[in-house]
Parts: structure tokens; sequence; C-alpha cells
């Protein structure tokens, strides 16, 4: 298997010695059956876990009816979907794609648009250091500059960047540009180092895109959909983006991406301006819709908050029993991170041995991503697998 992997496939991808066969809640199993704890959840993609019955029943319906059309078609599913998301956004308007990398095009192409109309030949976006957007020409150019950009030859002008929660910054490039058109950040940034920006450095951005004129556009790919124990991370900074990006949790293993804004830049984009063959088609739509459903039961993110309040304070007894090893524990929600005090490789590899999967970082930082339905049995099966991880490390 492992030398098929290398002969056909091409190796842009660190892969783990770890093969699934078989996936059911939070448990990922090899083909020998042995058992592995999902801490990783596809990345925060599969917020419902493996194998969920009624996200099951619904992809099986939904295939044996209809696929695939064009979106030169109307397709219901994919206003049911949307009248959906704009009652919990409070935006008003959607565009569907496959993945948050092509949502995220969309909102940069929406951005720039909205500033040549404006009569801004040269619009420029701000954004954050240690940010990840995607590994398209744009969605890279906007990201921080630690992806091999150089790699490719020259990136994407029109990118100013900033360090996060940092608004002292952004008020001088304000003096000295007028060709800013938009901000644009993750609430929490994932690849990053899961790096949280404060409620009043969102704030003061709402603020500041508000006077000026300027769009904010939230990248909630990884963050949204639940995983921070509300809808999205921007709620709890009471503030509301004119363009929002999702994808990953709200397919649950589904491929989907979805461009959400206000609706006054809903005809920025027209006919033409942009498009996607697969996006918005009816099985992804049943998907999106299915999983709004679950969420949307009583007591789910209250159990999400409840859980992850849980989860931290034993993550932070077990950094201040070992804190030559753990420096930090971050984040908000079901999506957390233990920055070590070293490169995290052989400890994330300890924890993999020990069957319990998680995902590196920025910034020596160990990313844990469970379904959002995991169960307090299986939060302290990976209390376990940690503690006794940093017992028995050799730094």
């Amino acid at each position: 298997m492992r030398d098929n992997q290398k002969t056909y496939l091409i190796q842009n991808y660190k892969r783990q010695e770890f093969s699934p066969s078989k996936g059911k809640g939070c448990w990922l199993y090899d083909e020998e059956k042995n058992r592995y704890l999902d801490g990783l959840s596809g990345i925060a993609v599969n917020t419902l876990g493996h194998n969920h019955k009624k996200l099951v029943k619904a992809i099986s319906t939904q295939a044996r009816n209809l696929l695939h059309v064009s979106n030169l078609y109307t397709i219901q599913l994919q206003e049911q979907l949307a009248e959906r998301l704009a009652g919990l956004t409070g935006l008003d308007k959607s565009f569907y794609c496959n993945s948050g990398l092509e949502a995220n095009e969309a909102a940069l192409k929406v951005a720039r648009k909205f500033g040549i109309k404006k009569g801004i030949k040269k619009p420029k976006i701000i954004v954050f250091e240690n940010a990840f957007h995607g590994r398209s020409f744009a969605t890279m150019s906007a990201s921080s500059g630690k992806q091999g950009k150089s790699m490719f030859g020259d990136t994407i002008s029109g990118f100013v960047r900033v360090p996060i929660n940092d608004i002292d910054t952004i008020l001088a490039i304000k003096k000295s540009n007028p060709n800013i058109v938009a901000v644009m950040l993750e609430p929490i940034q994932g690849e990053g180092g899961i790096n949280i920006s404060t409620n009043d450095f969102l704030k003061k951005i709402r603020k500041l895109c508000t006077s000026n004129k300027w769009l904010l556009i939230l990248d909630e790919v990884q963050c949204g959909i639940g995983r921070t124990g509300n809808w999205f991370a921007f709620q709890k900074a009471g503030i509301r983006p004119d363009v929002l990006t999702l994808a990953k949790g709200l397919g649950s293993g589904v491929p989907i991406g979805a461009l959400l804004v206000k609706e006054q830049y809903a005809d920025i984009l027209g006919p033409g301006d942009h498009g996607s063959t697969f996006g918005g088609n009816p099985l992804a739509m049943t998907v999106g819709n299915a999983v709004l459903d679950q969420i949307l039961k009583k007591g789910f993110l209250q159990n999400v908050k409840k859980l992850s309040e849980f989860f931290h304070l034993e993550l932070n007894k077990i950094k201040e029993q070992f804190p030559k090893i753990i420096k930090e524990v971050r984040g908000r929600g079901l999506l957390i991170g233990l920055q070590l005090n070293f490169d995290q490789t052989k400890f994330i590899q300890q924890l993999i041995d020990n069957k319990l999967l998680t995902i590196r970082a920025a910034e020596n930082v160990i990313r844990i991503l469970p379904p959002l339905n995991v169960k307090k049995s299986e939060i302290n099966f990976a209390l376990k697998i940690i503690r006794k991880v940093c017992k028995n490390y050799k730094i």
C-alpha cells in the first residue's frame, strides 16, 4: 500500500503511517481493526463524526434522486440552505462552491471589484500575519508568507499585511494608503497556531470598516458552523461582517463552500464574473441542510460549550503538571491548540502511537479538533493519552 502511494500519487502531502478504512462516531479504524480517536475531524470537517445515521440517510436518499445539475437551472435546495444561513448569520445572499479556498477566492473578487467600482484602480486589502486562506495564487498571496511562495514566482499584489490584534498599525495604514477597500481575517487563525482575535479588536475593525466604507471579510472556514460553541466566532464579539466565507464543517465530509454577503454587496458579482461547475449541487446542498438540522437540535451547541470548557480546564491542569512540555493551551470551543516548548512532530507521532489523531499548526502548536458530537468519555480518553505522552516524553 505504501509503495503504491509513492508510485502513483504526487508527494505533496507528508502522510502519517496510518490508513483508515472505516469510521464510526468519533473513531477511525485501520485495516487491522485498531481503533483511533479522531481528534482531527478531517481538519475541522467531520462536524458530526463518521457514519452519522441522519447524514448517511440524507446522502443516500438524495443520491437516488439527483446528484448534479448545472447552475444554469434553478436548484431549490440552494435556496433552502441560503435562507437558513441568512437567518443564522445575519447576512443576506449566498454563492456556493466546493471548498474554503474557492469561497475565499470569491470573496477576494468581491473586494477587488467593489474597489474598482468605487474608482480605485489598484485596490488593496488588509490581511494578517500567520493567516491562511488557501493555496490558489490569490488566497496564497493573502495568506502568511510561510507557504513557500517564492517557489512559484511572483505572487499577486494588492495585500497589506499587519499583525493580529494591532489596531494602531491598521490606523497608520489608513492614513498612508487611500487604496484600502477591505479587511480580511480569520476570527481565530487555525493553520497559524490557534491565534484568537480579541472581541475588542473585532469591534474596532468593524467600526473602522464602517466609517471608511471598507468591506469586512471574515474567513470562518475552520472556526465556523458551531466549532467554537457559537454558530460563528464573530458572534461572540457582537459584530456582523459584510462578507463571510464558510466550508469544512458545513459539509461534514462532503465538499462544500459558501460565500455570504450583505444585500448591498450582492450585485457586485454578476453573470460571468464568477461561477462553479459543481458548487451548489443537490447532494452538497442536501448535506448542508442535514448538518444544520443536527446542530439546530436543542442543546447541541450548549453541549459543545459545556464539553469544551471541561476539555480546556483539564488540558490546563496537564499544562501545570508538565510546564516543560506544554507552554500554553489556546483556543475556543472545540478548536483547541496545545503550544509546546519545542517542535511538535515527535509528540504528534507519539499521540498517534497511543491511538489519538491530531494535527500540527504553526508556532509548535498541536491542533485538537474533535467532532462536535464528541462524548465526555472520549474527551477523557484523549486527556489520558496526552497525559501519558507528556509523562513519558523525553525532551
